[in-house]
């Protein structure tokens, strides 16, 4: 169930900010849309540094009125009537429905100094989600288990289930998902390790094909201690409550 981290495209890391764009030292922006730039050598330096991850840059502006005659376009071709009173409004709230979907909302992932230097594991379990099947595009949901052994610095615990949501906001399979999430904790934070678990039901394989019925689909990521400590591996999968 783990993977080597492989980083590439959208999962570069971004240099510093200046201080004239308000932000504050030791917290990174994550932001949707702009093209990456690669840093050279393993990044910048956590003490007071700012970090920018870019999760997509060939995602470009929404366009709804293009986007709702493409929606009538394709119920049209598949035989569907929109001139009954109750479906014609239906192309612009499909369109509607989509932009909501992939809109990923950027924020800053504060990190705080580890003052009392807590080195146990830090884990938010079942944050729900819900993303897209890109090779069908419907809906896959579930929960992911996000956790981390501390390094210098630790991380606001609500920031893990915005930064599952922030990279579920796109057209996704689940195996990218989790690494996207995992790496982008190992290289803003720098933690001693890191674990991600995503269980999940998908809807192109229960509502559609085999009809799968109830089945789910579990994927992990363990970066560092996580993945090279059998203790700690160990620990990780029983509090997050995934059977080993």
């Amino acid at each position: 169930m783990t993977h080597e981290p492989r980083l590439h495209g959208a999962d570069q890391m971004l240099p510093k900010p200046t201080p004239a764009n308000g932000t504050r030292p030791g917290s990174a922006l994550l932001v949707a849309g702009e093209p990456a730039a690669a840093v050279a050598g393993p990044g910048l330096d956590l003490d007071g540094a700012e970090r920018t991850v870019d999760l997509d840059p060939g995602h470009g502006p929404v366009d709804l009125a293009v986007a709702e005659r493409a929606a009538a376009d394709f119920l049209t071709a598949l035989g569907i009537d929109l001139d009954r009173e109750e479906r014609r409004a239906t192309p612009a709230r499909m369109a509607r429905a989509y932009a909501e979907l992939f809109a990923a909302q950027p924020f800053r992932l504060t990190t705080f100094p580890n003052d009392e230097g807590y080195d146990e594991l830090v884990l938010a379990r079942a944050i729900p989600f819900r993303t897209v099947c890109e090779h069908h595009m419907l809906l896959f949901s579930g929960v992911a288990h996000v956790g981390y052994l501390p390094g210098e610095r630790i991380l606001g615990l609500s920031k893990l289930a915005r930064l599952v949501g922030h990279f579920a906001a796109r057209p996704q399979t689940q195996e990218r998902l989790t690494m996207q999430v995992a790496r982008c904790l190992e290289a803003n934070l720098r933690p001693r390790g890191v674990g991600v678990v995503l269980e999940a039901e998908h809807t192109c394989m229960t509502q559609r094909g085999v009809r799968a019925l109830g089945a789910t689909t579990v994927t992990s990521a363990l970066l560092g201690t996580l993945r090279d400590d059998p203790r700690s591996r160990a620990e990780f999968f029983a509090v997050a409550g995934v059977p080993t």
